[in-house]
């Protein structure tokens, strides 16, 4: 099978193929530039990057040649009188005190996107806006079923709403503490049926289309909340995916520990093994075929985020969370603080991939047994998705 990698990077979208018997990286565009996440159309093949430029701001840029040319797509703008409520920043004690603030829409990050069959696309950003296009990436329309849930105000639009917001903020955009929309996942039976991952809001869901969302933070803790039980508790998924094969199974890694849903999102179960070092984190896989393969790439914490120990190493589980196993080989034992970010872990067809803040890249071409590095001195790594 002829793979390939492409890597988005705080300089950079690259691309990485193997020639010889080994993983070559080369830089395919936006040199110099940051690169959120960067991911291909299953459909048309059209790669997409989304950018943050320091300079210019959030941009869309695709390929439609496999990467030997790009060119600025149809731009992203929330709508005239699109409003949002900014909560107060967080304070040593967790959420931020005082009322929140009503302000103005302003495109802060393209945070990640999706794909589904006919022209569909959807763009997660901050401030927590989902996007869809229909044709294919010529136009986009802010979903107003979720921008106007009644979680965070209500119709914004037509007046100041309910005053109040269950979205709190996330560091991961310069400017403000605002909410934001980094996992987007499209059942594969119909496109009509969504999740969203939101930090910090949790998970919600939608089976028509986008006109109406429910939560679906059942079985979710918050460890830090007075209630962590709680419906909202300020929920901080980290990264949400799906097994293709087994469509109700989805996989959490979340600021509070691993979770895991066989009914579709309606509950959650915590599989973390803490004594194991399976509990903190950002990116998670699963198997395409087998729901209860999934692979994460641990971290420290979020006040040390870094490995443990100085080690890095993949962990995998093939029961559903019930039991973990540390993949090692070929990966750094010593003085290797790596962080990998939640989007820059990957699978297909048995081969995984990932990268981290160091500019380290691994691949394993046998479901995580053995590792072998694709390239130690790239930028910063931000997404890794196989082409």
């Amino acid at each position: 099978m002829n793979l390939r990698i492409l890597v988005g990077t705080r300089k950079g979208t690259f691309l990485v193929t193997r020639q010889n018997g080994r993983w070559r990286p080369h830089l395919a565009g936006h040199g110099g530039q940051g690169v959120n996440y960067a991911a291909a159309d299953p459909e048309t093949g059209t790669l997409w990057a989304l950018l943050g430029h320091g300079h210019w701001g959030a941009k869309l840029s695709r390929s439609t040649d496999g990467g030997a040319t790009w060119a600025d797509a149809p731009q992203i703008r929330y709508p005239e009188g699109a409003r949002h409520y900014l909560p107060p920043p967080p304070s040593e004690t967790g959420a931020g005190e005082g009322a929140p603030t009503l302000k103005p829409a302003t495109l802060l990050k393209l945070w990640t996107m999706a794909f589904g069959p006919g022209g569909r696309v959807w763009v997660g950003t901050i401030p927590g806006g989902l996007f869809e296009s229909r044709d294919g990436g010529e136009t986009f329309e802010l979903n107003r079923g979720l921008w106007d849930h009644e979680s965070r105000g209500g119709d914004l639009f037509a007046g100041p709403g309910n005053g109040t917001t269950k979205w709190f903020g996330t560091p991961a955009a310069e400017g403000e503490f605002a909410p934001g929309i980094h996992s987007i996942v499209v059942d594969p039976r119909t496109p009509d049926r969504l999740w969203v991952a939101i930090s910090t809001a949790g998970v919600f869901e939608t089976t028509d289309g986008g006109r109406t969302w429910r939560t679906r933070n059942q079985g979710l803790t918050m460890d830090y909340s007075p209630n962590p039980g709680d419906e909202w508790a300020g929920h901080d998924p980290h990264a949400v995916v799906q097994c293709a094969g087994q469509p109700d199974v989805l996989w959490q890694q979340n600021h509070c520990g691993v979770f895991v849903s066989e009914d579709g999102a309606a509950t959650w179960r915590k599989v973390s093994r803490p004594e194991q070092g399976v509990h903190f984190g950002f990116p998670v896989a699963v198997d395409p075929e087998d729901g209860r393969t999934a692979w994460l790439v641990p971290g420290k914490s979020d006040m040390q985020r870094t490995t443990l120990d100085g080690a890095l190493f993949v962990a995998r589980t093939r029961d559903g969370g019930a039991s973990w196993e540390a993949l090692r080989a070929g990966l750094p034992q010593e003085h290797a603080y790596d962080v990998v970010y939640r989007h820059a872990l990957d699978h297909r067809a048995g081969v995984l991939a990932f990268g981290s803040t160091t500019g380290n890249l691994y691949v394993s071409e046998d479901r995580g047994e053995t590792w072998q590095a694709a390239a130690h001195n790239l930028p910063p790594v931000y997404s890794v998705r196989f082409a």
